[in-house]
């Protein structure tokens, strides 16, 4: 099955500590072993622990795809030197610096929260290559912590309107379903890290769920 539960520093809000960037798994450096090894069987990819400015919440701070990667601009210089091995780097500036709250992407497209500046959509769309709009979702602006997607699908909040999902849709040209994780959190993209091949997914989250979230994922 391309789905997996458990929990991360004793919480199941799996998606503020995980990055997942192409074919790169970020996790946090301070993560215990047993952590580790259950993202390595689950994942089998490429693994880089990684701290941002010494925040282990590398799901909130950082987001990208093929092509690059946008960050918050609380990392420290040896760590955006490090990131640039892995693509070119935007690094988001103060007020609207919690690049994974504030990005969805995948290869095709990135959605960006209605909080960033033009011209910092003008530079996410450069840096990540892809085509860039912004949108709400559920009316709401934290649109990391609302959606999960990959290559194959989308994961949405609950009540994201039909104009939202048209948006997200077009942008990242791969459908979108809605779903909830941990036992009904409409917070998908906390609650949830997805590569195209595996998704881990909170502890506490029901049959019927991750069912949806491998549909939604493309991952069966």
């Amino acid at each position: 099955m391309g789905i997996s539960t458990g929990g991360l520093f004793g919480h199941s809000q799996i998606g503020v500590h995980l990055s997942i960037v192409n074919d790169v798994l970020f996790y946090p450096r301070s993560l215990d072993n047993p952590s580790v090894e259950l993202l390595e069987t689950s994942f089998q990819m490429e693994m880089q622990p990684f701290l941002i400015g010494g925040s282990a919440l590398l799901g909130s701070l950082l987001r990208g795809n093929k092509n690059g990667i946008a960050v918050a601009d609380i990392a420290f210089q040896d760590e955006l030197d490090e990131l640039t091995s892995f693509g070119d780097v935007v690094v988001m500036q103060s007020g609207v610096n919690a690049a994974g709250n504030l990005i969805e992407c995948n290869n095709n497209g990135a959605i960006v929260s209605p909080t960033v500046p033009d011209d910092g959509l003008e530079m996410i769309s450069d840096v990540l290559g892809v085509p860039s709009l912004t949108t709400t979702v559920a009316h709401q602006d934290s649109i990391g912590s609302l959606l999960v997607a990959n290559n194959h699908g989308v994961l949405a909040h609950p009540d994201i309107t039909p104009l939202e999902v048209e948006i997200i849709e077009n942008t990242l040209q791969v459908p979108l379903m809605v779903g909830t994780v941990t036992f009904g959190s409409p917070f998908v993209g906390a609650g949830c890290t997805s590569s195209d091949s595996h998704a881990l997914v909170g502890s506490g989250s029901t049959g019927p769920e991750l069912n949806r979230i491998e549909d939604a994922l493309g991952l069966i």
